[in-house]
């Protein structure tokens, strides 16, 4: 009984198997694609957008990725008629493990994601490689191309990613030809196809449109760059997950009484000496490479220059001075911050990179401004920020804020490092900061008016001196910092040559040797001044001397914009010292008395949404005569003033958006009435340059096809007349085929013809032909 019983199992079992099998046996046969061109194209653009993630996000994964993924595709393609089952399974694993890879790197990188995406869609394609027998299975990698290229895009932040990104484009247009060819069955390279010669393969893809796909990449390419010069540059982050670098453990504590700098033998240093190893005090030599500024204590008796280098790109919704600390005693050749003791640490959650820093109180209205830095080379630990940060988005756990200001790190700015932050940028209104008066906390006094006792005097006299030379009193402290720095800007000069500026003796004060070098010379080539900074340094003493708190701020100026990456390239050079003055219940607010400088550093109110076509403007402005570079410009001023007060509207909540709305709609409305009058000036135009039985034919031909019957190329006239007789009624039809019998005689015939008795006709037939429509609507609307 009990093997019977195992019989009938196995025979059930067996039986089982035996139907699985037959089912597999009646799946259809996978259809391998056998186009080799359409292989290979999507290929490339895999390989490029492996490639172009490699170049913007700085990593090494298309070393591995790329050559595996040309051997995988070489043996899909070799393999492409076998079901390759071991091969499936394998790959079903592999992908498994891709994912395991991707849980594991998400929980590193949870505040950005974008590499990580991008890391896991390149493993994904290096294994789906090895599977590419199917017309779709190339669909998912030219899908994975473009998103590869999507990520990229967002990462890059040089010039690096163009060529690829017009190399992909390339590649791209015979791909989606070739993809098409293949979905209508139709195939220029058949791989399998041996007894087609190979001289009829070679003209079969010598037919292909090569000439249509140029003038289609030129013409992408043309409209892509119009669409790019004309975007607006709309400010605002549309999410609030910003960009940080992963997470640095820093050992030990940190009170940020002393700056982490960069050394010499690559590790963080932390002493006494001035930025870059540049003596504190006394003469000295510039730095090449770093700016003197960055420091607890700096010395403006250096001499030399600085080898222009990038050291930050700066994504950000508007321009200003990335201010990096500030200063609050002058030592007489110099600055430094006192009280390095009163610090405040905050610390960050372990599931957040976000500090919360404490607001500043201020009666001016304020502007939340993002920005986005990603380092280029080493700096010092202190956080460049634009104007005073609220939030901070930094991967150490603890970061130091000082009285004057600044985020200190307890780690240096190294090279790659990213972080984030968020600004309460205050607007500067001159009438409200006029109005501030001088009723100033004691703090703020003891603080922010020393000068020192050998200077005071003579400071103080030749400040009211130069106040007392304006034609109406200045009593306002804005409107004095104003006016010193404009004189500053007007009086005094920076030396051609750098070095031809004398070193400060022992003893002799910055200030004073600036205003009164050549008080007291003959010497008609004298000329006083001195470095940039120097002429922020006499302002901020100058302002001190007369009762008006200031202190000496640095940081990196804008930097230059690159239209193409949205971001500001920051060079070590574009680091400098300004004044910043300190007005009641407004805060302070920064005053730039350096020539070649505008006084008021760039606002959020200096955002421009048409940078980019702007500057396109200024270059092509410098090859046109002046009056009409004149009347053009005053044209497209009042198109920018329209557009940026359109565009204001829209973050004027429910109201503010309909107005935009109904603005655009109407200047969408204008601009097809002037190009719909543009269009009927050119049709007229050509019209009058046509014989007159040409002219009466186009003119036939036309509103024929906008009465819906088009005269297809291929169609004779005898043939569109038979159309013709079909179409319209009978009067109609006779007073057209009339016409186009004038037509046929004066352009086949070459017989001299009279067209204005049809042309007459022509004119009352078309009115027959609206009647006639009239009547069949009203004939319809009757029946219903």
């Amino acid at each position: 009984m009990q093997q019977g019983s195992d019989r009938v199992s196995n025979r059930g079992i067996h039986g089982w198997i035996g139907r699985v099998r037959s089912a597999i046996a009646a799946m259809p046969e996978v259809q391998p694609e056998e186009s080799i061109v359409l292989r290979i194209a999507v290929q490339a653009m895999v390989t490029i957008g492996i490639i172009a993630t490699d170049v913007s996000a700085e990593t090494t994964m298309s070393v591995w990725a790329v050559p595996l993924s040309l051997f995988g595709a070489w043996w899909s393609w070799s393999q492409r008629s076998k079901r390759n089952m071991p091969v499936k399974f394998l790959l079903a694993l592999g992908m498994i493990g891709a994912l395991g890879i991707f849980f594991n790197n998400l929980m590193t990188s949870l505040n950005d994601t974008r590499l990580t995406l991008a890391e896991l869609l390149i493993q994904v394609q290096v294994l789906h490689s090895f599977d590419l027998p199917r017309r779709k299975d190339l669909g998912y990698s030219m899908t994975i191309g473009l998103i590869l290229m999507g990520v990229a895009a967002t990462l890059s932040q040089t010039m690096a990613f163009a060529p690829l990104l017009l190399l992909f484009l390339v590649f791209t247009l015979p791909s989606l030809l070739y993809d098409y060819r293949s979905r209508l069955g139709l195939h220029s390279d058949r791989g399998r196809d041996r007894r087609t010669p190979a001289r009829t393969r070679q003209k079969r893809l010598a037919n292909l449109p090569w000439r249509t796909l140029t003038g289609l990449l030129v013409t992408t390419l043309a409209i892509g760059m119009t669409i790019f010069i004309f975007m607006p540059r709309l400010p605002g982050y549309q999410i609030q997950s910003f960009p940080v670098s992963a997470d640095i453990p820093f050992q030990g504590q940190f009170d940020g009484r002393n700056i982490v700098r960069p050394s010499e033998s690559g590790t963080d240093g932390v002493g006494e000496t001035g930025a870059g190893g540049m003596p504190p005090e006394g003469p000295g030599e510039v730095d090449e490479e770093n700016y003197y500024g960055f420091s607890d204590r700096i010395n403006q008796n250096l001499r030399g220059t600085m080898e222009p280098q990038v050291v930050m790109r700066v994504r950000s919704q508007a321009p200003g001075f990335w201010r990096v600390m500030a200063f609050d005693h002058y030592t007489g050749q110099g600055w430094e911050v006192s009280d390095r003791d009163q610090t405040e640490t905050y610390e960050r959650s372990n599931w957040s990179y976000r500090f919360s820093l404490p607001p500043i109180y201020t009666e001016s209205d304020q502007k939340e401004i993002i920005q986005t830095y990603t380092l280029v080379k080493d700096l010092p630990g202190i956080i460049p920020a634009l104007d005073r940060a609220a939030y901070l988005y930094f991967p150490t756990q603890e970061v130091v804020l000082d009285k004057e200001d600044a985020l200190r790190s307890p780690v240096i700015l190294a090279e790659g490092l990213t972080y984030s932050v968020i600004s309460s940028t205050r607007y500067r209104d001159r009438t409200l900061l006029g109005r501030a008066g001088t009723d100033y906390k004691d703090r703020i006094r003891d603080r922010y008016l020393d000068v020192p006792d050998a200077l005071r005097d003579r400071l103080r006299q030749y400040t009211e001196a130069v106040l007392a030379k304006s034609e109406n009193p200045i009593d306002s402290p804005y409107e004095q910092a104003l006016y010193l720095a404009q004189h500053l800007k007007q009086t005094f000069v920076i030396p051609e040559n750098p070095l031809d500026l004398p070193f400060l003796a022992d003893g002799d004060d910055l200030v004073e040797q600036f205003l009164f070098l050549c008080e007291n010379t003959t010497n008609p080539r004298c000329q006083s001044g001195g470095y940039p900074d120097h002429f922020s340094t006499v302002l901020t003493m100058m302002l001190r001397s007369i009762g008006v708190p200031s202190r000496l701020v640095v940081g990196f100026g804008v930097g230059e914009f690159n239209p193409f990456t949205g971001l500001y390239e920051v060079k070590n050079t574009d680091a400098y010292a300004m004044t910043e003055v300190y007005f009641p219940r407004h805060g302070w607010f920064a005053f730039d008395p350096i020539p070649g400088h505008e006084i008021i550093p760039p606002s959020p109110v200096d955002y421009q949404a048409f940078g980019v076509l702007r500057k396109l403007w200024s270059w092509v402005a410098g090859w046109l005569p002046s009056p009409l570079t004149g009347v053009l410009q005053g044209v497209f001023n009042a198109i920018g003033r329209v557009l940026a007060w359109v565009l204001q509207q829209f973050g004027q909540g429910w109201g503010g958006l309909l107005i935009g709305l109904a603005a655009l709609t109407g200047g969408g409305f204008l601009g097809w009435l002037g190009w719909y009058g543009a269009t009927q000036w050119r049709y007229q135009r050509r019209l009058a340059r046509l014989s007159d039985a040409d002219r009466l034919y186009r003119q036939i031909l036309d509103w024929s096809a906008a009465q819906g019957l088009p005269k297809r190329p291929a169609q004779t006239p005898l043939e569109y007349l038979q159309a013709v007789r079909d179409r319209y009624p009978a009067e109609v039809a006779t007073t057209i085929e009339q016409a186009i019998g004038l037509y046929i005689r004066w352009h086949y015939g070459g017989e001299s013809v009279s067209v204005t008795a049809a042309a007459a006709e022509f004119e009352q037939a078309k009115q027959t032909w609206r009647k006639t429509q009239r009547r069949s609507v009203l004939d319809v609307l009757k029946t219903e």
